[in-house]
C-alpha cells in the first residue's frame, strides 16, 4: 500500500496506534497520504464503514472519495468522507431527538437566517442583519450561547446582539431549524451532555482523519475530541503556513493545544514539494520566514530551479492588467519558454488577488485581447436570493414536506403570517411528527390555534395545493410562460423586489433575473432544453410540475467549469488547494496585501498583539499565493492605485522584499521582453515569406 510514497509519507501512513500529526507543506501530498491511511487502516482489519475522512469542502471530499475508490475499490463507498457540517448533518438526523429535534429539521441558508434576524431584531435593514448574522456566527464557532456571549459582552452593541441571538434562538427552535453554525455547535451538545450518545459515536468511529486541521475552529476541535476519546484515534492533516481563515473563526490554537492535550501525539513533517519549482519554493520559503513557528519546516523540490520569479512594477491598475495580458501572450506563443514548455493552453493561467473588487480591470483586459476567463468562486445563478424564492416555491409544489421550502414560500412575500404563528405551527408539528404543510390541516390545529390565524394559514395550504393542480395541467412552452407570468403577479412577486431594495437599478436587476430564469423554465417545458445537460435540443414536451420536479439538478448545470479552457482569475482566499502551471499575484502593495492594518505603517516598530496576529495571516496568505505556483511565478504591484476619484502614490508590499529574490534576475525587463517579441514576428514573417516562396515555386 506504500508504494510510491516517500519516508515522511510512508511514515505518517504506518503510524495507526495513536494521535498523529502531519504538517502537510503545500503542494507534499497531504491527499496522498490521508487515501493511503485510509487502506492501510482497512488493512490493519478496521472496518472500512469506522473509518472517517473529514474534510472543509463538498469538492474537497468529492475528490477524495474518488482516489480513495481508486486505492481500494468497493470499500470506498463504505468510508465516510465528508465535511465537517455533512458529519453534523448525519449526526443531528440520527440522534438530535434528545435536543428537540426532529429528524426532518430544516437547514436555512444565509438568506433565511438574514430574514429571520431582521424579524428577531426588528429592523428592514439587511445590512444591519447581517452585522448582527457575522457576530452571531462568529461567537457559535467559540461555542458560546446567546446567554453566555451577553455575559461576556463588553459595550451596549455585545449586549443588544446577544439579546437578539437569543431570539433568534428561540425562533429556530420553533421552525425546527438549525443555521450553518449549528450543524458544528448541537453535535457538540450532543456528545458532551448525552453520554449514551457519545458512546455510540466513538465505537462507530475507530479511525477520524481531519484534511486542512489548520483551518478547524474551536467548536470543531472540541468535536474531534469527543468523537475521538481519550485514546486519540486520528490523524490530523495540515499546515500552520496555509492557516489563513482566522477572521471566520479557524485558529492555530487548535494545533499549539494537541501536543498539550494529546502528550504521545506523533508528528510528521510532509516537506518535499511535487508542484513547484526550487524557485518558487525558495521565495515561498523566504515569505514566510519571519512568521513564529509552532513546528519548523523548510519546504523543497526535485522539480529543478525552474524560471526565475518575476516582479513586475506598472503604473496603474490598467497598466498592471495590460502586462499580465501580455504575459500570457508571450507564454502562449513561445516567445517566452518557461522549461521547454510550448502551446499552452489557456487553463494553464491564474490571475491571483487579495479582494474581489480587483479583477474588473483585468476582465476588461481579457476581454479587449479576447482571452477567454472565468472568475473563480462567483456568485452562480442559482445562489441569486430571488431565484432561491422561486426554487423554494417550486419544491414546495413537489414535495409538501420540505419545511425550508414552506418557511421560504409563507414569507416571501410576505402574506401576513408572522413569526409568532409560525413558531406555534412549529411546536405542533414538532409535538404529533409532522412537517409544517401537513400540520396545517390537522384535525387537531384549531385546538390551539386563533381561528383568523387558522384561517391564514389554511388559505396558503389551498394556495400551493391549486398551484400544484395547475402546474400539473400547464404543458409546453408558452402555457408554462403564460402561468408563471400569472403566479408571479398573483403573488405580487415584483414589487416585493422592489420594496426590498433602495436601489430602484438592483431591484430590477434582480426582476431581470427572475424573467430569465422563468423563461428558461418554460422552454424546459416545451422541450427545448434538455434536462440533463442544459443544452438546446428537441426533446419531450413536459407539464410545469415535472420539470419543477428536477429543480434540485438546476444548479448542478452550469458548474462545468473543470473542463473549461480558460484563464482562472481567482481572490486568493478561493485559491487555497488549486494549482496552476503559470501564477500572476497582481496587486502585491502595501495596504492591499498585507490589507491595511491599524496601527502599522510599514516600518519595524511596536505593534498591538491584534495587528501582529493580522500581518502574520496576511503572509500567510501571500504565501498560499506563491505556492499555487508551479512552473512561473510573476508578482506585480503598482506605483499608483486608484482611491475615488484620485490616483494615489503607492508603494511595493513589505512580502516583495521579504521574498529575498536575486534583483539581477527576478525584475522583468520590458526591454527584454520587447526584443522577444519583435525576434517572434520576425520568426513568423519569415516563416509566412518561406511558405509563400514554395507555393509559388510547386506552380506549375
Amino acid at each position: 500500500m506504500s508504494s510510491g510514497l516517500n519516508l515522511a509519507q510512508q511514515e505518517a501512513v504506518n503510524y495507526l496506534h495513536g494521535p498523529c500529526l502531519v504538517l502537510a507543506g503545500a503542494g507534499s501530498g497531504k491527499t496522498r497520504v490521508i487515501t493511503h491511511k485510509i487502506a492501510r487502516l482497512i488493512q490493519a482489519g478496521m472496518a472500512p464503514k469506522r473509518i472517517a475522512a473529514i474534510t472543509f469542502t463538498n469538492k474537497a471530499a468529492a475528490e477524495m472519495r474518488e482516489r480513495a475508490k481508486g486505492l481500494i475499490g468497493r470499500d470506498a463507498k463504505h468510508v465516510v468522507i465528508c465535511t465537517f457540517h455533512a458529519l453534523g448533518v448525519r449526526m443531528m438526523r440520527e440522534d438530535g431527538a434528545v435536543l428537540g429535534l426532529k429528524p426532518a429539521f430544516s437547514i436555512l441558508d444565509s438568506d433565511d437566517v438574514t430574514k429571520i434576524l431582521k424579524d428577531a431584531g426588528g429592523t428592514t435593514d439587511a445590512a444591519t442583519a447581517r452585522i448582527w448574522q457575522w457576530t452571531i456566527s462568529k461567537w457559535k464557532n467559540m461555542g458560546l450561547n446567546a446567554a453566555q456571549a451577553e455575559a461576556a459582552a463588553t459595550d451596549d452593541n455585545e449586549r443588544i446582539t446577544a439579546q437578539i441571538m437569543g431570539r433568534y434562538e428561540e425562533r429556530l427552535t420553533a421552525y425546527q431549524s438549525v443555521d450553518f453554525d449549528d450543524l458544528i455547535g448541537l453535535p457538540l451538545k450532543l456528545l458532551r451532555e448525552h453520554d449514551e450518545v457519545r458512546a455510540k459515536w466513538q465505537a462507530a468511529l475507530g479511525h477520524v482523519l481531519v484534511d486542512e486541521y489548520q483551518d478547524t475552529n474551536a467548536t470543531q476541535y472540541e468535536v474531534l475530541k469527543a468523537l475521538v476519546g481519550d485514546n486519540g484515534r486520528f490523524t490530523a492533516v495540515g499546515d500552520d503556513d496555509q492557516s489563513i481563515y482566522g477572521w471566520r473563526g479557524a485558529t492555530l490554537d487548535n494545533l499549539k493545544k494537541l501536543p498539550i492535550d494529546y502528550p504521545t501525539l506523533k508528528v510528521v513533517k510532509l516537506e518535499q514539494n511535487y508542484r513547484s519549482t526550487s524557485a518558487i519554493l525558495r521565495a515561498a520559503n523566504n515569505v514566510i520566514g519571519p512568521n513564529p513557528k509552532l513546528f519548523p519546516k523548510t519546504l523543497f523540490s526535485e522539480l529543478g530551479e525552474g524560471e526565475p520569479v518575476r516582479i513586475v512594477d506598472a503604473d496603474n491598475e490598467a497598466h498592471e492588467a495590460e502586462r499580465a495580458v501580455a504575459r500570457i501572450q508571450s507564454l502562449r506563443s513561445g516567445t517566452a519558454v518557461t522549461q521547454g514548455e510550448q502551446h499552452k493552453e489557456f487553463r494553464d493561467f491564474a490571475i491571483l488577488y487579495r479582494a474581489n473588487h480587483m479583477a474588473r480591470v483585468f476582465e476588461q483586459a481579457l476581454r479587449k485581447a479576447q482571452i477567454p476567463y472565468k472568475v473563480s468562486g462567483g456568485q452562480s445563478f442559482f445562489d441569486r436570493a430571488e431565484i432561491k424564492d422561486l426554487c423554494g416555491w417550486f419544491r414546495l409544489w413537489t414535495n409538501n414536506d420540505d419545511d425550508p421550502a414552506f418557511l421560504r414560500a409563507v414569507t416571501t412575500p410576505k402574506r401576513g403570517i408572522g413569526h409568532t404563528t409560525l413558531a406555534a405551527l412549529g411546536t405542533f408539528a414538532s409535538q404529533y411528527k409532522l412537517s409544517l404543510f401537513e400540520a396545517l390541516f390537522s384535525a387537531s390545529l384549531p385546538a390551539v390555534m386563533p381561528k383568523r390565524t387558522l384561517e391564514g394559514l389554511h388559505e396558503f395550504g389551498r394556495y400551493i395545493n391549486d398551484l400544484q393542480y395547475r402546474a400539473k395541467q400547464t404543458v409546453g412552452a408558452e402555457a408554462a410562460r403564460a402561468f408563471l407570468a400569472e403566479w408571479l403577479k398573483e403573488i405580487d412577486y415584483e414589487r416585493h423586489l422592489y420594496d426590498g431594495e433602495d436601489s430602484e437599478q438592483a431591484a430590477a436587476s434582480r426582476w431581470t433575473h427572475v424573467l430569465e430564469f422563468c423563461d428558461w423554465m418554460a422552454a424546459r417545458c416545451g422541450g427545448e432544453i434538455d434536462d440533463a445537460s442544459g443544452a438546446n435540443v428537441e426533446s419531450e414536451r413536459k407539464n410545469l410540475l415535472e420539470v419543477a420536479q428536477t429543480i434540485s439538478l438546476l444548479s448542478t448545470i452550469s458548474e462545468r467549469e473543470q473542463d473549461q479552457n480558460v484563464v482562472t482569475l481567482s481572490t486568493l482566499h478561493a485559491s487555497k488547494g488549486l494549482e496552476w502551471p503559470h501564477v500572476m499575484l497582481i496587486g502585491v502593495n502595501e495596504g492591499l496585501l498585507p490589507f491595511k492594518l491599524d496601527d502599522d505603517d510599514g516600518r519595524q516598530q511596536k505593534v498591538s498583539d491584534d495587528t501582529l496576529t493580522r500581518l502574520q495571516e496576511e503572509r500567510r496568505l501571500m504565501y498560499v499565493g506563491i505556492t499555487r505556483a508551479q512552473r512561473s511565478l510573476a508578482v506585480s504591484w503598482t506605483k499608483r492605485r486608484k482611491k475615488g476619484r484620485e490616483m494615489i502614490a503607492s508603494q511595493p508590499s513589505r512580502f516583495i522584499a521579504e521574498m529575498a529574490l536575486d534583483k539581477a534576475t527576478a525584475k522583468e525587463d520590458p526591454r527584454e521582453k520587447l526584443k522577444a517579441l519583435r525576434a517572434e514576428f520576425a520568426r513568423k514573417v519569415q516563416d509566412g515569406a518561406a511558405a509563400a516562396a514554395a507555393a509559388a515555386a510547386a506552380q506549375p
